[in-house]
């Protein structure tokens, strides 16, 4: 995996769009025992309520059965994702799951996502929702409805494991706990989620979602997961 076109990333984000021109593993890997060093920025909320049948519109109703559509074929298959060039960024992060990035998808088209979410039960995978990311709020939202919350700047390995830091000339070559090589750094970051693939009692784009558990499969649970990685931590809220 190039670093130099990994990094690009940030420089993908401040265009609209996710970089083109890198690849990922076969396999997503397994987390790393006693990992540490994730983002500790005050953890936020959403203020928003469940989504509502009233509160699809039409176009929402076509954009998501499209996305639908589009990574239908990934829907139990982490194998078929990767072969089309999703690799692991994060483990698993309670309310949220693993994330998969694609850099040859487009970010700009709200109904092709450039990074899938996905939860684990044993060798099962099961993709639940999407994430988009932006340097900053759009002007127009890509979806209706759509809110957002916010990723900080970090430094991923390639073991789905990120350090938060301000540069790239602060992320080490390799994760201080689990010794997995650096692969890129991003700027602060608007993200935007869309639980597609399960239903969301905290609603269609609140971050985080009270169906995914600790460990990486669906439960009620909330904390910290592998790698002591907490979404709502990492998410803290941009309402629209």
């Amino acid at each position: 995996m190039s670093r130099r076109l990994i990094a690009g990333l940030a420089a993908a984000a401040l265009a609209g769009a996710v970089l083109a021109g890198c690849g990922g593993d076969d396999e997503a890997p397994d987390p790393a025992p006693g990992a540490t060093g994730q983002p500790t920025t005050p953890a936020g909320t959403v203020d928003q309520p469940p989504a509502r049948d009233s509160e699809v519109t039409p176009e929402l109703a076509a954009d998501l059965a499209a996305m639908r559509s589009n990574t239908a074929g990934y829907v139990t298959d982490l194998a078929a994702a990767q072969a089309d060039g999703f690799f692991i960024i994060t483990q698993h992060m309670p309310g949220q799951g693993y994330h998969f990035l694609n850099p040859d998808v487009d970010g700009s088209d709200p109904t092709r996502p450039p990074i899938l979410m996905y939860t684990r039960d044993g060798d099962d995978w099961q993709l639940v929702g999407f994430e988009w990311v932006y340097p900053e709020e759009p002007a127009e939202p890509p979806l209706d409805g759509a809110t957002y919350g916010s990723f900080p700047a970090a430094c991923h390995y390639d073991d789905g494991l990120f350090v938060e830091a301000d540069s790239e000339d602060a992320c080490a070559g390799t994760h201080p706990d689990s010794a997995a090589a650096f692969t890129f750094w991003h700027p602060d970051l608007v993200t935007m989620h869309v639980w597609a693939w399960m239903p969301n009692p905290a609603g269609l784009y609140h971050p985080t979602n009270p169906l995914i558990g600790d460990a990486g499969g669906t439960g009620a649970g909330h904390g910290h997961g592998h790698g002591g990685v907490d979404a709502s931590t990492r998410d803290t809220a941009v309402a629209q």
